[in-house]
């Protein structure tokens, strides 16, 4: 017997066994595996974490923020290991060769579920440097993940409502202020920064309300992702642009853990970071509006993807 067909009889195997096994236990006993695997590798992360906060010496936290990453790399190994143990999923994925695990990016991608999180830590994992997500200021109080975060210094931005900033006009532009400092300490080793660009999960109320000309997408936020090109475009070498589809439908994140079977399509492409992408958006309205055109564009051809992936997929049905 070769070795294609022991791989292909075990494969067999595990799905017999899954099939057997009640979704709630595969939800549970994944969920368990996420929190002890996230509680061994912060036995190893917290302390690291406080002895790079008490040293304030540039070269010891940039050794630090080394081996912080080093240990947060071996916690989404382990997550995808996870993955791979309690489900099986049909990986259709393209696009990510010549990545390059030293390289600095700008990552982008539709939002559908906090599923995409693991996903794209899936798909990216030591084909580029770790991602760094903008995550909302709340969710520094999250248990264990928010101090982990905090850390792994991802950055935490505050948003602000129109009608809070037209009482506080003086608070308009601070969540960039946030953006500039995180990237400015970016700028010191290999990053992969993530943004989901819409600003928030789709959801068909959240896609009415906001009128999106898209059919599949909201519409995308050109501040972020203009300001993070602004602050870093030296060392940033290409945005890497990712699109996920769920070919039979959005799962949220107990869904996915109890469902032992999936499929999961991951299509990404990486663009250029050329010199008409990099201005001052807050300041220049000619900038600010050939970008937002671009951005527009991206996900014209982002949404005709989707599109045609369902109509190709409908068809050979």
């Amino acid at each position: 017997m070769n070795t294609l067909s022991i791989s292909e009889g075990f494969r067999a195997a595990h799905g017999r066994i899954l099939s057997l096994l009640p979704p709630v236990f595969i939800g549970s006993l994944s969920f368990l595996l996420f929190v002890v695997n996230t509680l061994f590798w912060g036995t190893f992360l917290f302390p690291l974490a406080a002895c790079k906060v008490l040293v304030p010496v540039r070269a010891w936290r940039d050794w630090c923020n080394i081996l912080l990453n080093a240990i947060a790399t071996r916690w989404i190994a382990c997550n995808n290991a996870n993955i791979a143990v309690t489900k099986r999923i049909r990986w259709d994925v393209s696009g990510i060769e010549g990545l390059n695990a030293k390289g600095w990016y700008l990552v982008v991608s539709n939002h559908q579920s906090w599923v995409d999180i693991l996903i794209l830590q899936k798909v990216f994992h030591r084909k580029i440097p770790m991602l760094k997500f903008f995550l909302k200021k709340e969710l520094v109080w999250v248990p264990i993940m928010g101090l982990a975060w905090w850390a792994l210094e991802f950055p935490f931005m505050k948003r602000y409502s129109k009608e809070y900033l037209k009482k506080n006009p003086h608070m308009r532009g601070k969540d960039l202020e946030i953006t500039k400092k995180a990237c400015e300490r970016f700028s010191r080793m290999p990053i992969a920064v993530m943004n989901f660009v819409e600003g928030t999960r789709f959801t068909p109320a959240k896609h009415k309300a906001q009128g999106s000309p898209f059919t599949h997408l909201l519409k995308p936020r050109a501040g972020g992702i203009s300001f993070v090109l602004s602050a870093m475009g030296q060392h940033l070498s290409h945005i890497v642009n990712t699109t996920i589809i769920y070919p039979n439908g959005v799962q949220t994140f107990w869904q996915f853990l109890c469902s032992s079977q999936a499929e999961v399509v991951v299509r990404v492409e990486t663009i250029p970071i050329t010199p008409d992408l990099l201005g001052d958006y807050s300041n220049d309205p000619r900038y600010q509006e050939h970008f937002q055109e671009w951005l527009n564009r991206v996900w014209e051809e982002k949404d005709r993807a989707i599109g045609d992936f369902f109509r190709i997929r409908g068809e050979a049905a």
